[in-house]
This record gives C-alpha cells, sequence and structure tokens, in this order.
C-alpha cells in the first residue's frame, strides 16, 4: 500500500496553499479510521482562487491560445492522469470505499474525457451569417471566463475530469470546490496541470463545506458559469445563489431511474445489468438503475434473479479488490450507509418484501448488504426517493402503459432503460420516458460521446458529448457594413 502523507493542501493560483478554515480528517471509509487531514478552504480562499482565475482570463493566456494547442495540453492532462493510474486508484479507494478494480475503471474514465475534450477543442467554429451584398456578418464562441465546478463525492476524479476537461478545452479557467469527504484525489489535476505546461490560475482546488466554501463559490461575482452534481435543495441553493448574479448553471441533481423489463427480455443477461446498474461503487450512483417495472409474468424470476445477483457479492474493503469480479466496496460513511438502511426499514412498514440484504454487514466501516425489495408499489417513498446506495426496488406492470407510467412517476428525470427483444416497443416507450438518456437492453449504454442530463428535479444543462461544450461558452456576433464597391 502506498503511503499517504497525512496533510494534504489546497491547490490556487499555482501553489500549494493551507486553508483559512483549518483542517478536517478525511475518514477511509472501509476501517473508520483517519486516513489522513486536508486543508479546508473559507470564503478569503475562495476569492482568492476566483481572483486567480479572472487574472489568467484577462491575462488571455488561455482564451487566446490556438485551440490546437489548447487541445494538446488538455489531451495531456489525460496522458499523465493515465501514467499514474495505479497511484491515483488506491487513493481513490483508501478515501472512497470502491473496490480497487472500480477505482481503476474511474482513472480510465477520467483520462478518457481529456483525451474526448481535447480532441473537440478545434473544432468549437463559429458561421457565416448572409445579409446581402452590403454586410459581411459572423458568429465566433467565446469561453465565459470563469468556471465554478462544485463536484460530488461519489465519483471524484471522473466527474471533476467531465466538467474541467471541456471547460479547459474551451479556454475557461476553472475553481473546483473538491467534496469534504473525498478531496485528496483531485490533487491529481494540480499535478497534472503543472506538467503539461497550463498556465497559473487556469486549475484551483479548493476543499471546503458546501455552506460556507461552496456557498461562496456559487455566489461569488466574480465567477461566469456554475457545473453542479449532487442533491436538489443544494442545486436549488446554487441556482438561487447564480441567479442574484445572472450566471449560467449546469445541474445534475440526482435519480430515481427504472428499467421497465417485458416479458420477452433476456433476464439471463439482464443479471449482468443489475450487477452495473445497482451494485456498482455500492449503489451511490445518480443515475444507478434503482427501479426494475418488470411485466408481472416474470416478476417471480425477476426476484430470484436478483436475489441471486446480491447473495453472489462479496462485501469487503476496496483495496482487498484489485481484480474484476464480484466484489462491493463500502459507501462512502456511516452516515451514508445509515441512511440507506433506514429507508430499507421504512420500505418494510410500508408493505415491501426484503428478500436479500438490507442491513449493516457485521464488520467495521460503512458497508451495507446488497440489497433486493419485492412487492414495491409505485406509492411506497422507496419508489420515489432517491436511496443512494445498493438497494434494488423490484415493481410489477401489467401493460405498457402501465409501465410507461410507473417510471414517470418520480419527479426526477435523468435516465431509464428498456428491456425488450421488440425494437418498436422499445423505440415508443424512449420517446414517452421522460428521461435525459434511455438505455436499451443495457444499462450504461453510451459514452463520453454521448449527452448526459436530466429532466424535471434531475436538473438541466447537458454534460458529456458536443453538447457539454456549449455549457463552457457564449455566442458573440460580428456585423460589418461594407463600403460601395469602387
Amino acid at each position: 500500500m502506498a503511503d499517504i502523507k497525512p496533510f494534504w493542501q489546497n491547490y490556487f493560483d499555482g501553489a500549494w496553499q493551507d486553508g483559512g478554515a483549518g483542517r478536517i480528517d478525511v475518514i477511509n471509509p472501509a476501517t473508520g479510521e483517519v486516513l489522513a487531514q486536508h486543508a479546508l478552504a473559507d470564503r478569503a480562499d475562495v476569492d482568492r482562487a476566483v481572483s486567480a482565475a479572472q487574472r489568467l482570463h484577462r491575462a488571455g493566456d488561455l482564451r487566446d491560445m490556438r485551440p490546437l494547442e489548447r487541445g494538446r495540453l488538455v489531451q495531456d492532462m489525460g496522458r499523465y492522469l493515465s501514467a499514474h493510474r495505479a497511484d491515483i486508484a488506491e487513493l481513490l479507494t483508501l478515501e472512497q470505499g470502491k473496490p480497487l478494480w472500480e477505482s481503476l475503471i474511474e482513472v480510465d474514465g477520467a483520462a478518457l474525457y481529456f483525451e474526448y475534450y481535447g480532441n473537440q477543442a478545434a473544432t468549437v467554429e463559429g458561421r457565416s451569417v448572409p445579409l446581402g451584398a452590403g454586410y459581411y456578418d459572423w458568429t465566433e464562441h467565446e469561453p465565459l471566463g470563469v468556471s465554478a465546478q462544485i463536484i460530488p463525492w461519489n465519483y471524484p476524479l471522473e466527474m471533476t475530469a467531465r466538467s474541467l476537461s471541456a471547460a479547459l478545452a474551451t479556454g475557461n479557467a476553472c475553481v473546483v470546490k473538491t467534496p469534504e469527504l473525498t478531496p485528496m484525489t483531485n490533487a491529481w489535476f494540480a499535478k497534472a496541470a503543472e506538467a503539461v505546461g497550463l498556465p497559473r490560475g487556469a486549475v484551483n482546488l479548493l476543499c471546503g463545506y458546501g455552506a460556507e466554501a461552496g456557498a461562496a463559490l456559487s455566489a461569488h461575482p466574480g465567477v461566469n458559469q456554475i457545473v453542479f452534481t449532487g442533491s436538489v435543495p443544494t442545486g436549488v441553493a446554487i441556482a438561487t445563489a447564480a441567479a442574484q448574479n445572472v450566471v449560467p448553471c449546469v445541474l445534475e441533481l440526482g435519480g430515481k431511474s427504472a428499467a421497465i423489463v417485458h416479458e420477452d427480455a433476456d433476464l439471463e443477461a439482464f443479471e449482468n445489468d443489475l450487477r452495473w446498474g445497482i451494485f456498482f461503487n455500492a449503489g451511490q450512483v445518480c443515475s444507478a438503475m434503482s427501479r426494475v417495472i418488470v411485466h408481472q409474468s416474470r416478476a417471480e424470476e425477476m426476484a430470484a434473479r436478483a436475489e441471486a445477483v446480491a447473495r453472489s457479492l462479496t462485501v469487503q474493503a476496496g483495496i482487498d479488490s484489485p481484480e474484476f469480479g464480484p466484489t462491493m466496496g463500502a459507501m462512502v460513511s456511516d452516515a451514508q450507509r445509515d441512511r440507506a438502511v433506514g429507508m430499507v426499514a421504512a420500505a418494510q412498514g410500508e408493505g415491501a418484501r426484503l428478500i436479500a440484504g438490507g442491513h449493516p454487514c457485521n464488520s467495521a466501516g460503512a458497508f451495507m448488504e446488497p440489497t433486493v425489495l419485492t412487492g414495491v408499489g409505485a406509492e411506497m417513498t422507496i419508489a420515489k426517493e432517491e436511496v443512494f446506495g445498493p438497494v434494488l426496488s423490484i415493481l410489477s406492470f401489467g401493460d405498457d402503459e402501465e409501465a410507461i407510467s410507473m417510471a414517470n412517476s418520480t419527479d426526477y428525470g435523468l435516465v431509464a432503460g428498456v428491456f425488450t427483444r421488440d425494437l418498436d416497443r422499445a423505440t415508443r416507450a424512449a420517446r414517452r420516458l421522460r428521461a435525459g438518456q434511455v438505455f436499451v437492453n443495457e444499462w450504461y449504454a453510451g459514452g463520453v460521446e454521448t449527452p448526459f442530463g436530466g429532466y424535471g428535479k434531475s436538473g438541466y444543462g447537458r454534460e458529456k458529448g458536443r453538447e457539454a461544450l456549449w455549457n463552457y461558452v457564449q455566442t458573440k456576433n460580428i456585423a460589418i457594413k461594407l463600403g460601395a464597391a469602387s
């Protein structure tokens, strides 16, 4: 195991800095023990970081760089992460709890964002607008300036990479508020920025509490755009603060995503979707398959298969799971685990039947058993509210109309799935499901190239794909009155 230094600093204005709010303990969720301490930012630190980003933007060292050159720097950041893959993954597992093999996948995913958006940097082009012989008119896309990015604890590396890479590729300077539960891994972005030669102030990283550093960043008058992934109440607070400064936001606020499984679906193949859909990262995924809505003729078989998948998983410290396999790590904290356990107990009180898991594991650390509930009704709390844990709810339906109605019955609309051999049926359902992304016959189909974002209380704006680039630029129109031909 790598030696973890006892104290980690913030990084802004091109230097490692202590925090004005003191220090915070970072807990290893697999043991409950203190892993290290991290500098904790206050409002003054936020102001200094934003000022550094502003200075860079005004100077134009990043903004005015040829896009091809800027794209190469972004790509180089991804290569740097890949070169340090093993060290980054181990640190991520220790502070977040996921199996080491999952952390390796996350490092690869983070590097892929830098590769993709580095390649896209030179493709953000304007257009010529015909106004007749007497005019020449065109559009340009300019970076917004300072991008504030508030990152969740469940994928601290990949979620930062998703927004940081696109923002840098389009010429913005970034201030990243890292999650206080999992702040250490993000230090690698500062190391990467220095290693590839990004100008000072392009990447600024602050660990701080949401109520202080997060609130200060989202309301800062020097911020030109905000990206946030997290809870609905916090997203509402951030959007409200941003509105005071008339600043655009991209909000990804979670989901209660459903997979509709028809009577003709391949349930044996679907077991793999269950494994990835709800038990990957211990269910702490905004787009997790937290509801399975199965045709009543296959409900009993579905329950048996889901129970078998849950019971097949070994729950253990993530650092003890270096190889891909049927393992699940700790949840991020005792509090997160206890909330999920409490929601399962409440669901049983409403009439749901527990057929697997539902309890903390009999060991130290924030471990929860992989859990399956059957007999869940669409009106139950467990079917409407996000658990953010390894908890699957199984509901049943009688006809297609009922299935779609049940899937659309929550306030969320992040992703959805349809499993059937009938492509016409799948297409009809996909068009009626209130979700920003619909998977057909494979949960998590897609990639960095495909746009991602929600309907309803899952937020607004799109990340991933080319669509994400437009979050970080504004369009300027330039019109010239031409003189008369001589």
